[in-house]
């Protein structure tokens, strides 16, 4: 079985999790938000569904085939690979959803590899990297085909977050990464 039924819960979990994280943030466009006009209380607003539903198509696809470049390149090398999801870090990004925060951080999980060298693991690391940057070239080659302009706007989007991810997590620092992918060149 490629996932566990643990993992699914905690990737169901997670994917809850973004959804509300960044329906803060991104927001679907609208010609007129008569909630806002109106003046309804920021709570009351706390979860809008079309935001969620939203942010959910843009960001998860993002985070999570990240995490699955890692699991399957772990699996492909030969490696017991799972997903799990990191509740702190996933509770951090909540809260600061919920106190209004302009500020985003979180980590919503991780994929244990276990027993790989240095070399292997640079390579099952730089795997989650290199799917970001391939959805990232996708959004760019949508966008500048003119063939999507619905869309444009998540297209647009998608191009900055899995731009941002691939550059944050290519950060030769502490558990990125660009950390790992660094210590196994340096071991060849």
């Amino acid at each position: 079985m490629v996932f566990s039924l643990t993992e699914i819960v905690h990737i169901l979990i997670t994917i809850l999790a973004i959804g509300f994280i960044f329906s803060g943030y991104i927001k679907k466009p609208r010609l007129h938000n008569m909630d806002e006009l109106l003046g309804r209380s920021r709570f009351a607003n706390m979860l809008n569904w079309d935001d969620f539903k939203f942010s959910l198509m843009i960001v998860a696809p993002a985070i999570l085939l990240h995490e699955f470049g890692h699991k399957f390149a772990g699996i492909a090398l030969g490696y017991a690979s799972h997903y799990e999801m990191f509740p702190m870090g996933l509770g951090l990004g909540i809260f600061l959803r919920v106190i209004g925060s302009g500020f985003l951080l979180f980590a919503p999980g991780y994929v244990v590899i276990q027993g790989a060298d240095k070399m292997n693991m640079a390579i099952i690391a730089f795997a989650g990297p290199l799917v970001n940057l391939i959805l990232f070239a996708a959004s760019w080659a949508a966008i500048e085909s003119g063939k999507f302009r619905k869309h444009a706007r998540a297209l647009y989007i998608s191009k900055q977050i899995n731009l941002w991810l691939f550059v944050f997590n290519m950060i030769p620092f502490g558990p990125l990464d660009g950390a790992k992918v660094l210590a196994g060149l340096l071991a060849l």
